[in-house]
């Protein structure tokens, strides 16, 4: 995956997690928990 894709894919599931609070399908804490991994995701894919 390059750093590109890696980018992509982070902020289309960062997208989802933003919409589905917004949406009410989750509390603040389960949202910030789904972030931090999505960043964690993130780091190691541009990290390889």
């Amino acid at each position: 995956m390059t750093d590109t894709d890696a980018v992509e894919t982070f902020l289309d599931e960062a997208g989802t997690v933003y919409e589905e609070y917004d949406q009410g399908y989750m509390n603040p804490d389960v949202a910030l928990e789904r972030l931090r991994g999505h960043v964690e995701d993130l780091e190691d894919a541009t990290n390889e």
